[in-house]
């Protein structure tokens, strides 16, 4: 019988027009996980404010990282479904689904169900656990699934920032980079707001999170805060690549809205980095698997030319692990593990 393993990344438009970009903002944002409010609040925000106006900025964004052969997180999830198939052998049926948009979670469960797998591994493609995330992914895998007749074997690899593999792969990638020729490391992770951590504490971790230090040291009672498992991840990628702690710094980025969100903030750094007189610096987006809007653009570009323009002179981005083969060989190992 064969195994069945579910790749899922977040979710891309299907085009970078201005119509696709906002169906994909919308079912995106009315997730209650990712904006945690009101429904009839989060309903009037999302449709009526957000999605209207961002949609044509965040499409003209999507134009121009843009691929031939389409989105980005898409390419390279399928390039990655199909390296992985072929690395793990006929025993295995390898499905490849987005949380929002297509190819929908649904299809690719139906996919392995029509394959009659014995069994099936669910490995969203976040390193760090996160409600909005690896929660929001979780809970619709087990939605669809909770609808079948038959429900076979299911195990879920809910984080894996801290997996051997995955760290190899990503100080396999950062090899082509010499941490020595650049003044400063950024390790950037995607922003929460702060209540989506103090809500997971609260839930599941201490009850004494201080959304400080304490993210620094791995404990049972902050094994699933968003927050320290990126410390815990750029922690340890420094360590590999010996880089020592006052060479480097760990921000967050991509905010949205007027809420505190976790700090400190990568835009407000990266700013500091040029007052300070830096002029390289050498940045890792260790969020994402995989490029896309959040890493070729925002980092790529935009806090590129942010730098410039308060006197630094160049942000090198390490690229994401995409489908490079030490990654596909990374994902293999955690699934056989």
């Amino acid at each position: 019988m064969k195994t069945g393993v579910l790749l899922i990344n977040l979710g891309t438009p299907d085009s970078p027009s201005t119509g696709d970009v906002r169906k994909y903002l919308r079912e995106f944002l009315m997730d209650r996980r990712v904006i945690d409010i009101n429904p009839v609040g989060r309903w009037f925000l999302i449709n009526m404010i957000i999605a209207p106006f961002r949609a044509p900025k965040s499409a003209a964004l999507y134009q121009k990282i843009w691929m031939k052969e389409g989105s980005p997180l898409l390419i390279h999830g399928l390039n990655l479904k199909k390296k992985l198939q072929e690395s793990l052998g006929n025993d295995f049926h390898v499905a490849f689904g987005m949380r929002y948009q297509s190819p929908s979670i649904q299809s690719a469960l139906d996919e392995l169900r029509k394959e009659k797998v014995s069994r099936i591994i669910v490995f969203p493609l976040y390193p760090q656990y996160a409600s909005s995330s690896t929660g929001s992914t979780i809970e619709k895998v087990m939605e669809q699934v909770g609808e079948w007749e038959v429900t076979p074997e299911m195990k879920f690899i809910s984080k894996f920032h801290d997996s051997i593999p995955y760290l190899e792969a990503v100080i396999d990638s950062a090899k082509a980079y010499d941490h020595n020729a650049y003044d400063h490391v950024l390790f950037s992770f995607h922003g929460l707001p702060e209540r989506h951590i103090l809500k997971g504490d609260a839930h599941y971790g201490s009850g004494e999170c201080k959304l400080g230090n304490c993210c620094e040291v791995a404990t049972k009672g902050n094994q699933y805060c968003y927050r320290a498992n990126c410390f815990q991840t750029a922690i340890e990628v420094a360590k590999r690549l010996n880089i020592p702690k006052e060479k480097y710094t760990i921000a967050f980025q991509s905010r949205l809205g007027k809420d505190p969100w976790i700090k400190p903030y990568s835009d407000h750094e990266i700013i500091q980095f040029a007052k300070d007189g830096k002029k390289k610096i050498l940045a890792f987006s260790l969020s994402f698997v995989a490029d896309c809007l959040e890493t070729t653009h925002e980092m790529g570009t935009e806090y590129h030319e942010l730098f410039r323009e308060h006197g630094g002179e160049k942000i090198q981005l390490v690229p994401s692990l995409n489908s490079n083969a030490r990654w596909v060989e990374a994902v293999k190992e955690m699934i056989n593990s």
